[in-house]
């Protein structure tokens, strides 16, 4: 591919699922550019780090970047694409909202529509927002903001859903249909080993993740309980949590693989989009209790799952003595074998015809 291409991501600042999706992009674009917001090095992959990477002017204040959302419009408008002929965004903030020039084509990997303007929004406005000022800000954003989104959405060429259930909230909230292409996990890295007595969450501490309520429910039941990640929600986490409730932070790759190959079940109270860390427990051997929304229900095999309908203590309780009634009788090498659709080989087939595919009109 001998055209400009630009990969445009909402932040760098970690290597969460969103930015596993970007380094897959940048081995396939090897010669692509990388935009973003917000970038901290340090704490991003070599791969990504290889490439040029051009941070916004907010970059300086990536402490709050949670904060600064009515002012990323203008920081996205801010970026010079103008010798561009491809722009890949991955997206569940603003990043879509990157002005293509005339005749390139947009690319957007989608992971959700912005939680916090649309499914998830009256939640954040009225169950997670503490603040009385931080909710009047929310409210008098708003109607601006997704009045912005729904105009970007025109900008984009071609949506990639990274799963059925985020397609169906692309054709719901921009009216637009979406190819889906899963993202992409090293599933060969990961490894069984025979459980030790503990459950495993992995992922960052949010509030839509509902880590609260596992955390309640092994305060109650004194079930060892290892949570890896970091976030926001750690302080308020880490009051109402027993010690039985173990908080790791953030770990090493090699350590989170441990920690996968020995738990016994891997836990995931909250909806998740798509879920990578489902699929890396899969690859380890293990199952999952989760509730019963979002990607769960295209990961995880019906052998592996034990799903609760509601994010309640009692049917998330009675989920967990449904796995420990049934774990002397699962299939580890099946589990595992059901994690290899979602491989990085995958990703890379799917998105690499895709890519080509746009970079094709762009010559036309």
């Amino acid at each position: 591919m001998n055209q400009r291409v630009a990969i445009v991501h909402y932040w760098l600042l970690g290597m969460r699922g969103g930015e596993k999706v970007v380094e897959a992009l940048c081995r396939l674009l090897p010669d692509a550019d990388v935009f973003t917001l917000f970038y901290d090095p340090s704490r991003i992959s070599p791969v990504i780090r290889a490439h040029r990477v051009t941070a916004s002017y907010l970059n300086p204040l990536r402490s709050f970047h949670r904060s600064l959302l009515p002012l990323m419009p203008r920081a996205l408008a801010s970026f010079d694409l103008r010798d561009y002929h491809l722009v890949v965004s991955s997206e569940s903030g603003p990043a879509k909202g990157v002005a293509a020039p005339p005749g390139a084509r947009h690319v957007c990997y989608c992971h959700t529509p912005m939680r916090y303007l649309w499914d998830l929004h009256p939640q954040y406005l009225n169950e997670w927002t503490r603040s009385p000022l931080k909710r009047a800000a929310i409210r008098y954003f708003t109607p601006r903001l997704r009045k912005w989104d729904l105009a970007t959405a025109c900008r984009v060429t071609q949506f990639v859903a990274n799963s059925q259930n985020v397609r169906a909230r692309i054709h719901k909230t921009y009216g637009r249909d979406s190819i889906v292409v899963p993202p992409p996990v090293a599933v060969e890295s990961f490894h069984h080993q025979p459980a030790e007595d503990y459950f495993l969450i992995v992922g960052e501490l949010v509030s839509y993740k509902r880590i609260d309520l596992a955390v309640r429910v092994f305060s109650k039941n004194g079930r060892a309980l290892r949570i890896a990640g970091d976030g926001p929600e750690y302080a308020r986490l880490k009051k109402i949590a027993a010690p039985n409730v173990q908080f790791l932070g953030r770990v090493s790759d090699d350590d989170l693989r441990s920690l996968y190959a020995r738990c016994r079940a891997f836990l995931m109270p909250g909806e998740e989009d798509f879920g990578i860390a489902m699929v890396e427990a899969l690859a380890s051997g293990k199952p999952v209790i989760g509730l019963a929304r979002g990607g769960i229900l295209e990961i995880v095999p019906e052998a592996g799952a034990f799903l609760f309908n509601a994010p309640e203590e009692s049917p998330f309780s009675d989920a967990i003595a449904r796995f420990e009634a049934a774990e002397s009788r699962l299939d580890p090498a099946a589990l595992q074998a059901s994690a290899r659709r979602f491989s990085t080989a995958e990703f890379d087939r799917k998105m690499r015809d895709i890519l080509a595919q746009n970079a094709r009109h762009t010559r036309e």
